[in-house]
């Protein structure tokens, strides 16, 4: 029967090795991270994670054992990784993501009462990092350079991208192979719906940034006109803006007058803070976005349509599943990277419901070409 001492150290080890992943994670944020503002809020946070480290080695020691040598696990790797490839902001909103997820781990934790409250700090902090909240004065509409990268939630899009390509094309194939479709037939099903796939959602993406950008524009329209008309109002609104991130309201009404001396940059601050809108980035490139969405679907819906260009029937079909299988396996231990979830059950679960998919639609195909038979 395990004891409760047991049980304790158990979870000493456990916690030790969260702290060390996290100030791993924060470490190579910093290490990524070219502004000096930013790269040393992630040394902060890395010192503080090393600090919550050493009280469960300490307490480890305590009752006789050793802490395990560590090395940063895959999900932590993968992320430094792509901080570094991609800049920061690529992977802020994951690590947020299990930040947030992670803020009441101590909260059952007799032991951990003053962790508690700084991994809740340390997931507002990152909160506030991904939304541009928290921040005063000229720097609001002179910065921020990471989230013009193609957005915050890039890795995400990518990988459910290539997710949506992939299942739906699977599907499509699989239904017809299951009808007892000929080679050529499912290879030319499924290369039409690669193909459809990826325009529909190339326009689909293309229509939606233009329209946001189209309607932010409008918007900054209305902004800048008012603040021709009215400046003194525009000015009151800015120090209230600030007043309500905690200035004081001297301070407050300090930053608006010097944002007011430059009326591009008190348009700027006031598009961000009041509309939520970047004016130099207006909700991204369509073209960009557009083939960005046309070349994940189709990398996504290739892969169960590769078998049928050399063979077909039954081994067609099987080469299909197991590639589709593998991919899916990818995207799965890609999901995890922004989830939270263990690498493993990502995978699997990801496998599981492509191949239920697959099975109902290869049944219904099935059904359908005996019916026509």
């Amino acid at each position: 029967m395990t004891t409760p001492a047991t049980d304790d150290t158990r979870r000493f080890h456990a916690n030790l090795r969260d702290e060390l992943e996290g100030a791993a994670r924060y470490a190579g944020l910093a290490a990524a991270e070219s502004d000096p503002v930013r790269r040393d809020l992630f040394a902060q946070l890395a010192a503080a994670e090393r600090g919550h480290a050493e009280v469960w080695r300490r307490r480890i020691e305590a009752v006789g054992g050793r802490p395990a040598p560590f090395r940063p696990g895959f999900r932590t790797r993968a992320l430094v990784w792509l901080a570094r490839r991609f800049g920061p902001g690529f992977v802020l909103p994951a690590v947020a993501s299990a930040e947030v997820a992670d803020r009441d781990k101590y909260a059952g934790q007799a032991d951990a009462a003053r962790l508690a409250g700084d991994e809740r700090g340390h997931a507002a902090v990152l909160q506030a990092a991904v939304s541009r909240r928290g921040l005063a004065g000229p720097d609001i509409a002179r910065s921020e350079r990471w989230h013009r990268r193609g957005g915050g939630n890039a890795l995400r899009a990518a990988v459910l991208g290539a997710n949506d390509g992939l299942v739906s094309n699977l599907c499509l194939v699989m239904g017809v192979a299951g009808a007892g479709a000929p080679a050529g037939t499912i290879l030319l099903t499924g290369v039409s719906g690669l193909l459809a796939g990826a325009v529909s959602m190339a326009l689909g993406e293309w229509l939606s940034v233009t329209n946001a950008r189209e309607f932010a524009q409008a918007q900054l329209g209305q902004e800048a006109e008012e603040l021709e008309q009215t400046p003194e109002a525009e000015r009151n609104e800015l120090a209230l803006i600030f007043q309500a991130k905690g200035l004081a309201r001297d301070d407050a009404r300090r930053v608006a007058d010097e944002l007011m001396r430059d009326r591009a940059t008190a348009l700027e601050t006031l598009g961000r803070e009041e509309l939520g809108i970047d004016p130099e980035d207006m909700g991204g490139n369509p073209w960009s976005a557009a083939g960005f969405s046309f070349g994940l679907f189709a990398l996504g819906a290739l892969f169960p349509v590769l078998p049928f260009f050399v063979t077909g029937g039954a081994t067609g079909v099987a080469w299909s599943v197991g590639l589709s299988g593998v991919a899916l396996a990818a995207i799965g231990l890609g999901t995890s990277l922004f989830s939270g979830r263990g690498a493993g059950f990502s995978m699997l679960r990801q496998v599981l419901i492509g191949a239920a998919a697959a099975a109902v639609t290869y049944g219904s195909g099935a059904l359908v070409g005996v019916s026509l038979a």
